[in-house]
C-alpha cells in the first residue's frame, strides 16, 4: 500500500488553490416580514414581496449580502435544528456621524424595537448603541467621534 496520502504535494488533490472569500451573513428568523421590516429600516435593500418567501437577500455594497431563512426552511434540511439559547454574534452598521447613531437608535426603539443598550460616548473613540432585531440578535450601531469628543 503506498504511503503517499501522507506526503504532502505541490498541488492540492482538488486540483488548484482554494479562493474561499467572504460572501454572505445569514441569519435564521421566526417571522420573515418582521425580519424584513425591520432591516429594511435599515436601508437593507430586500426585494418587493420578500416578507412573503422562506429565504430573502438583500445585496450590500462591496457585494457582500445579508440572507434571512424562516426557522421552518432551516428544518426542511435540517429536521433536528433548534434556535439557539441565546446569541454570540452581531451586526455592526457604521452611521455617518454620531447624531446619526442617536437618531436611528431612536427611530427603532420608538418603533417597538428592544434597545439592548442606549447610544454612549464608547472609551475606544466611538458613539455606539445597540438594538435588537425581532429575534433577539444584536445591531451595533456606530459612528468615530470627533477627536475632541475622545
Amino acid at each position: 500500500m503506498s504511503d503517499s496520502f501522507k506526503t504532502t504535494s505541490r498541488r492540492p488533490a482538488y486540483g488548484g488553490p482554494m479562493t474561499v472569500r467572504f460572501n454572505a451573513i445569514g441569519l435564521v428568523v421566526s417571522d420573515m416580514a418582521a425580519a424584513v421590516a425591520f432591516y429594511r429600516r435599515l436601508a437593507f435593500a430586500f426585494p418587493e414581496g420578500a416578507e412573503k418567501q422562506p429565504h430573502a437577500e438583500a445585496g450590500l455594497p462591496g457585494g457582500i449580502r445579508l440572507l434571512l431563512d424562516t426557522e421552518e426552511s432551516v428544518r426542511s434540511f435540517h429536521p433536528g435544528w433548534e434556535p439557539p439559547a441565546g446569541s454570540r454574534a452581531s451586526l455592526a452598521l457604521l452611521c455617518d456621524e454620531p447624531a446619526e447613531v442617536d437618531a436611528l437608535y431612536a427611530e427603532l426603539t420608538g418603533a417597538g424595537y428592544h434597545g439592548e443598550l442606549a447610544p454612549w460616548d464608547a472609551f475606544w473613540g466611538q458613539r455606539y448603541a445597540v438594538v435588537q432585531d425581532p429575534d433577539g440578535n444584536g445591531v451595533d450601531l456606530f459612528a468615530a467621534l470627533p477627536p475632541a469628543a475622545q
